[in-house]
């Protein structure tokens, strides 16, 4: 996926969910800080998004252009819409969004989690690709591990363990 990709998805989950903010949540968010992000952090086909004001429409979205919709079929990209309240994120998560918009994005708002909060997050799910993920941006210096050590420590007990587990593994890379 590239930036223009993303402010598409974005423009097309506000259009569907009729709300002007949406959260950029997976890995693709970090098009927003780093619009010009390498290939090997961009490969995703799916960027996870929810919409800020009405969170019960997110499979709503997820319906119109998810996986095997025209959307994916006619681009080779699709959109996961997901429940932010379920996500391990980061306390005050929130606060540290980096704002996508252009006019790219049609007036929608692309609200996307920051390198930081990204990089605390994916590990937390357990899979591989988001280990590999969160050392490549490491490797490419997008983030820094003391930012990155202090905000696994922002989140929820449930995640935090196998977060701060698998850091020095990453870290170590």
């Amino acid at each position: 996926m590239n930036r223009s990709q993303l402010e598409h998805a974005i423009r097309a989950s506000g259009a569907i969910s009729g709300d002007r903010e949406l959260y950029v949540v997976g890995s693709q968010a970090i098009l927003g800080a780093f619009p010009d992000a390498a290939p090997d952090l961009c490969r995703s086909m799916e960027v996870d998004i929810a919409p800020r004001e009405h969170p019960e429409l997110e499979a709503l979205i997820e319906g119109a252009i998810g996986e095997l919709s025209p959307l994916h079929d006619t681009f080779g990209y699709y959109v996961d819409g997901v429940e932010v309240a379920i996500l391990p994120l980061p306390l005050g998560w929130e606060s540290c969004v980096v704002l996508g918009e252009n006019e790219n994005t049609n007036g929608y708002r692309g609200l996307c989690l920051s390198p930081a909060d990204l990089a605390a997050s994916n590990p937390a799910a357990g899979r591989e690709k988001d280990v590999e993920f969160v050392a490549a941006m490491l490797r490419d210096r997008l983030i820094s591990p003391e930012p990155l050590i202090a905000t696994v420590g922002l989140l929820p007990a449930t995640h935090l363990g196998l977060a701060r587990a698998l850091v020095p593994t990453i870290v170590g890379r």
